[in-house]
């Protein structure tokens, strides 16, 4: 039987077509910040990436794909209680990334699933440890605490935690209610406290002014006139100087130029007129 030349060619030219699209098949493209583990017959065989790669078809399979670029997790807690009974919901958010590809698939199913349950449990176990007081005037503090034990918890993954961050605390209606009432009596005590030093250090300036007059008679009557020359500033107000303050009747002459300079202070003579 012989065998047409031609069906040769087409058997050939077809089987060189499923030849090239298994080694066509084999060939992957990956991104600059992806990488891949390569399993053999389901023993791990290496990391590869990025740019093209050639994985070998049937033999080789590619276990996962993993981004090497920083990822974000937004979480929070529902009602969580604090360390004196207070319920409250904390919002979150944490920044992390993969430092090493093996581990990260090979040492856990799921690894950002794993990160996530992770910091969701960190969070509700942290909360109960503190006052929320605390949880609310410390909130730098606490989230570096939380970073710290997740990233313990996340470093058998070869995932690194870069940071954490509290953006929100919610409470109870009520409680804000009374955290307000709370802070406006505090604001009034440190008002009331700060006015009665302010009076106090008044009291003893003026004092010690008294006490400089009393020792300088000619300064008293200075500051004597000088408050009434203050007073008269007012063109309806008329004051009646009585001559037994100091000086003032060895100083008849000026006290009447200056009333009449002033148009307002008017000082008695001796004989009662």
């Amino acid at each position: 039987m012989q065998i047409d030349p031609t069906m040769l060619w087409v058997l050939f030219g077809l089987l060189l077509l499923v030849i090239l699209m298994i080694i066509a098949s084999g060939i992957k493209r990956l991104n600059e910040w992806e990488r891949v583990a390569i399993m053999r017959l389901g023993k791990y065989k290496g990391i590869k990436g990025p740019g093209l790669i050639w994985v070998t078809p049937v033999i080789d399979t590619i276990a996962m794909r993993v981004s090497l670029r920083l990822q974000t997790y937004a979480f929070k807690t529902e009602r969580s209680l604090t360390k004196d009974n207070v319920p409250v919901i904390v919002d979150a958010v944490m920044y992390f990334k993969v430092v090493d590809v093996e581990k990260a698939i090979l040492e856990v199913e799921r690894y950002t699933l794993a990160v996530e349950l992770a910091a969701q449990t960190t969070l509700r176990e942290t909360i109960g440890k503190v006052t929320l007081d605390e949880l609310l005037s410390e909130r730098d503090k606490i989230a570096m605490h939380l970073q710290e034990l997740i990233d313990e918890k996340t470093e058998h993954w070869g995932v690194k935690v870069s940071s954490v961050e509290i953006r929100d605390v919610v409470i109870p209606t009520q409680l804000q209610d009374a955290m307000s009432r709370e802070a406006q009596a505090e604001r009034e005590r440190r008002a009331r406290i700060t006015l009665a030093q302010a009076e106090l250090e008044a009291s003893e300036t003026m004092l010690q002014a008294a006490r400089k007059y009393e020792q300088s008679t000619i300064g008293f009557v200075l500051r004597t006139w000088n408050i009434m020359q203050e007073i008269s500033k007012n063109a309806n107000l008329i004051i009646m100087v009585p001559t037994n303050i100091p000086e003032v009747g060895m100083a008849a002459g000026t006290s009447a130029a200056l009333s009449a300079a002033t148009g307002g202070i008017r000082v008695p003579s001796d004989k009662g007129g």
